[in-house]
């Protein structure tokens, strides 16, 4: 049998491939095929097959069955250091360095060089090696500092810098603009056109369509498992990618529904945590979603956490249908009618070796609690419908949600607070990392809520969700609050200069 493949202006040919888990089909023979040095995007809803495709490509799981051709040879990786070896690199979403070791420790980590005959580590050459692939890069970084020190823009320049010192051929970038400033994502998409020109192709994984359109040559469209199409970037648009992605028109992705808005439910006064955030006001009102915008680093997630007891306030006051109340702890909020949808679902919302109907009962396991056993017939029903409201992907209540696409994580996550019946909402970055589906679903039941009267504080970096999704917007910059506009007035551009604190730039343009 010939294993090298025949068209050697691809790096990398899909045959067939095909992997089946228990009670998932998660690639169902898919076949498309790569050229060499292109920057090529892969796209699809959250469940598309995006994630395992290149868990096969780096060795984390092998097919069940298929081929994968790379640089001309019919490659099977057992683990990710024999793709490594063969020229496969993947810079990962979730960025997971250590943090303690220096910048150069990172780079040559698990190829460290040694004395000859000594088996000192060479710390020394090891930075000036780093300095020297810097230099070529064009990476403005001092090599002897720790990691851990570092912004996620520059860790992502260092991942970068790793993949292409082991000579890959090919470097997967899986959302790698998730937690960027534009600022940070023009540098990325400088170093991408760097590797374009030295000859090395990108598998460019993204739900950012207009990043996609930006910086891609060609793009493959996955959905349920399997291969839709393969277009020239130029040749298509946006709206042609995402009804191939979901197989369905999308009417609104921003399905703002027109609300009475009631009285102030919640109000803060003065909320200041030192060198975090300093004398931060607002209100929210009944039926009305309050957006809060600015750049990473601006505080807004800090100023919830502390809105929902997990950190302590230095002063400020917390007001709730104009009464003063203490807040603590979660328990505390949870209490008052306050709800936390978490940035960090993995981390901080979820229980991943846990079903998704117990993550789905859980905050609200107080209700199933009989006498003597759980009424497990009423938590069953209830699932159900919350599966069925939000239409969460899974093959049943039982599977572990870690089995689950980031989207059907994040439905199950909101639909875990939605049976608490919430008040007050708060959701941080509530469609960070899914797909334009899933997106059009949660805000739809943003709507929905508000329309119930909820009122809704929703944190995002995307400034299109921001003014499509809020009745007002609170901006902040580095700690402060540097403005409010209403949804009628609202610009990016007006928002962008509050979020940069040009407040006087901001009037003229909002």
């Amino acid at each position: 049998m010939n294993n090298h493949i025949t068209h050697s202006e691809y790096i990398l040919d899909l045959q067939e491939v095909n992997k089946e888990f228990p009670g998932v089909h998660a690639l169902d023979h898919v076949s498309f095929q790569v050229k060499a040095g292109d920057v090529h995007g892969i796209i699809g809803e959250n469940g598309a097959g995006k994630s395992t495709l290149m868990k096969i490509l780096i060795g984390i799981h092998c097919a069940t069955s298929g081929q994968v051709i790379f640089d001309g040879d019919n490659v099977s990786f057992r683990h990710p250091a024999e793709a490594l070896g063969a020229g496969i690199a993947m810079v990962h979403q979730e960025l997971m360095p250590v943090k303690e070791l220096t910048v150069a420790q990172s780079i040559f980590l698990g190829k460290e060089l040694t004395a000859k005959g000594i088996g000192f580590i060479q710390d020394k050459v090891m930075r000036q090696q780093t300095q020297t692939l810097f230099q070529e890069l064009s990476i403005d970084l001092n090599p002897g500092v720790k990691v851990g020190t570092l912004s996620t823009a520059n860790i992502q320049l260092v991942e970068i810098a790793k993949a292409i010192s082991y000579d890959a051929k090919l470097i997967i970038m899986d959302e790698p603009t998730s937690s960027l400033t534009e600022n940070e994502v023009e540098k990325l998409f400088t170093m991408i056109k760097m590797l374009k020109e030295r000859g090395v192709t990108v598998l460019y994984i993204s739900h950012k369509m207009d990043e996609i359109m930006q910086i891609t040559d060609r793009v493959t469209v996955l959905r349920d498992g399997k291969f839709i199409q393969t277009l020239a970037t130029a040749e298509t648009t946006i709206d042609q990618l995402i009804n191939l992605m979901v197989g369905r028109e999308i009417n609104e992705l921003f399905p703002k529904l027109e609300v009475a808005i009631g009285d102030v439910v919640l109000e803060a006064k003065g909320l200041t945590r030192k060198g975090v955030f300093e004398n931060i006001s607002l209100q929210v009102r009944q039926g009305e979603i309050l957006g809060l915008s600015g750049l990473v680093g601006a505080g807004r997630s800090e100023v919830m956490r502390a809105l929902f007891g997990l950190d302590p306030l230095d002063s400020g006051e917390i007001w709730i249908d104009g009464k003063k109340v203490e807040i603590r702890s979660p328990r505390d909020a949870i209490c008052h009618g306050i709800i936390f949808l978490t940035e960090e679902r993995k981390r901080d919302g979820l229980f991943l070796c846990h079903s998704v109907r117990n993550n789905l009962v859980i905050a609200n396991i107080k209700v199933y609690m009989g006498r003597f056993k759980l009424n497990f017939k009423k938590m069953c029903k209830d699932c159900q419908e919350q599966i069925d409201r939000l239409s969460i992907k899974t093959p049943s209540q039982d599977q572990i949600i870690s089995n689950l696409s980031g989207g059907n994580q994040q439905k199950v996550l909101l639909s875990k607070w939605l049976l608490t019946q919430p008040r007050i909402l708060i959701m941080d970055e509530p469609t960070r990392g899914i797909d334009v589906g899933a997106k059009a679903e949660i805000h739809a039941q943003m709507s929905q809520l508000a329309q119930n009267g909820c009122a809704i504080i929703m944190v995002s970096s995307e400034l299109p969700e921001i003014i499509g999704m809020s009745d007002r917007i609170l901006v902040m910059h580095e700690g402060k609050k540097t403005g409010e506009v209403l949804r009628s007035k609202a610009t990016q551009d007006g928002i962008m200069h509050l979020a940069f604190g040009l407040t006087d730039r901001a009037q003229i343009n909002g």
